[in-house]
């Protein structure tokens, strides 16, 4: 009786067994999670009080710029600006460095490692699969959990599985973090353009720096010819008893300190061609192959009806600081839903079996499959350190970017005031060369004549010298202005459109 009654209740205990399981089975795994979540989001949603910024970008608007920067009907400078000024050359020279520029391939470097990283970031928005095989030979131990045969033997355990696993993403939080890479890459590509601006314009500039040598070696040279001649013009004189050792030693002195300038300026030269050697990327040899500059005056200064509101989306340095306020604002986003629990699927087949008889048998299939939740509960305000450094960022972003566009408004207005200025002192000083350069002609002839003496000669000269090197000087630096205006406007730059997945992503 009593054994009827044993086998009666391991019957009955192994049938309520099975009734519990098949309960549990029937309740949805999403109602055992929901408790589990409900508590996470309310331990989560609160961490976060608090932390904020009130900072914003600036429009162009804010900024009081309609009299330092006027519309005058003019254009945006083209992508080849530098062709206005009518010298292949250049043209060449900036094409040139554009290939091969160490600074430009740094530049390159940084675009492709933004985009490797939003690559890697796009990865965590999608499922991931895996496979894998290890063999492990092992002596199990005769007092654990093994049973014998095993305990106490070398076994030999194969192991092929293939896993899969997939992130929730409930809280957008790997979302955020690809907008936030992709704007990165948005703003490295924009820096990139900003390379190449800066490395054409100091191209350019110093371009037109050798145009200006050249142009003060000319003065100098034309200067000691005329100090040769006023030297032949006193030893002729003091040979007649006209003049003294005093004129001959003073026209000796003046033609050496002209010779020396001469030669400083020679230096000068070698100094710049190097300097455009290294700006294109190759070695001192490359400037020596430069011919004379053959720069014109360039088209005229007039600037477009649309300032400043379009030059946000006209200079890439705007472009750039627009895009690392963008990015962010994403790991703004990122940082919050670290409050928030991570909820990971995962599921995995294979085989597993010891030796290698049993390895591809039907039993030694095994499986897996569920959900993983990682909730943040204590930890010691790390994640509101986190946060806190993220909108520290944001707002470092924001001033860096309003401060962008204040100085870029201000560079426009300055180098058109310039420019303006240099036109009207150009005017004055064509005159004043014309009336100097006539005035040493006078002199010379007449101190050849006898009719007046060496130092009026020598200070005629001396005014024609000063008022030639100030006109090429003012001229060179008009171009060096309206260089960097096409600079300051962006030199044909233009941002490029957002893609419509970039759109329906954001």
């Amino acid at each position: 009786m009593s054994t009827s009654i044993t086998k009666l209740s391991r019957h009955d205990l192994r049938m309520g067994r099975s009734l519990g399981d098949d309960r549990a089975r029937l309740v949805s795994p999403a109602v055992r999670v929901l408790p589990v979540l409900v508590a996470a989001v309310l331990a989560g949603c609160a961490n976060y009080a608090g932390i904020t910024s009130d900072k914003r970008i600036a429009n162009a608007s804010d900024f009081a710029a309609s009299q330092s920067i006027p519309a005058e009907q003019g254009r945006w400078p083209s992508a080849d600006w530098a062709a206005q000024f009518g010298d292949a050359q250049l043209k060449a020279l900036i094409d040139e460095a554009l290939q091969s520029s160490p600074s430009l391939e740094k530049a390159r470097a940084r675009v492709a490692a933004a985009a490797a990283f939003s690559e890697g970031a796009n990865a965590n928005t999608l499922p991931q699969v895996g496979a894998g095989y290890s063999w492990t030979r092992q002596r199990f131990s005769e007092s654990a959990l093994v049973p014998p045969p095993f305990a106490g033997a070398w076994q030999s355990e194969n192991k092929a599985f293939t896993n899969a696993s997939y992130a929730l993403d409930v809280w957008g939080k790997n979302r955020e973090a690809l907008k936030s890479a992709v704007s990165a890459l948005h703003a490295s590509e924009a820096e990139a353009e900003q390379v190449k601006l800066t490395l054409s314009g100091a191209i350019a500039r110093a371009y037109n720096e050798l145009a200006r040598l050249y142009a003060l070696h000319d003065i100098a040279q034309d200067e000691v010819r005329q100090r040769r001649e006023v030297l032949r013009v006193t030893n002729g004189r003091v040979t007649l008893g006209l003049d003294t050792e005093v004129e001959k030693r003073t026209a000796e002195a003046n033609l050496a300190a002209s010779e020396v300038a001469l030669s400083s300026l020679d230096g000068s030269l070698q100094r710049t061609r190097y300097q455009l050697g290294a700006l294109l990327g190759q070695g001192p040899d490359r400037g020596l192959a430069i011919h004379r500059p053959a720069l014109g005056e360039g088209d005229a200064v007039r600037l477009p009806d649309n300032l400043p509101a379009d030059l946000i989306s006209r200079r890439p340095d705007i472009v750039a600081a627009r895009w690392r306020v963008d990015a962010t604002l994403h790991d703004i986003k990122v940082a919050k839903a670290e409050f928030y629990p991570d909820i990971n699927l995962s599921a995995m087949i294979g085989l597993d079996a010891f030796g290698w008889g049993r390895f591809l048998r039907s039993a030694s299939r095994t499986a897996s499959f569920g959900p993983a939740i990682h909730l943040p509960i204590f930890d010691g305000g790390a994640l509101r350190a986190q946060l806190k450094g993220r909108y520290a960022e944001f707002d470092f972003a924001v001033a860096h970017y309003n401060e962008t566009l204040v100085n870029a408004l201000t560079e426009v207005a300055s180098q058109l005031s310039d420019i303006r200025a240099v036109d009207a002192q150009i005017d004055n000083a064509v005159r004043a060369d014309t009336a100097a350069r006539r005035a040493q002609t006078l002199a010379l002839a007449q101190y050849k004549a006898g009719l007046t003496t060496q130092l009026t000669a020598l200070n005629a000269q001396t005014n024609a010298l000063v008022s030639s090197q100030a006109l090429a000087n003012l001229r060179m630096t008009r171009r060096d202005q309206q260089i960097a205006l096409a600079a300051a406007l962006g030199g044909g730059y233009t941002e490029p459109a957002v893609s419509e997945h970039e759109k329906v992503m954001r």
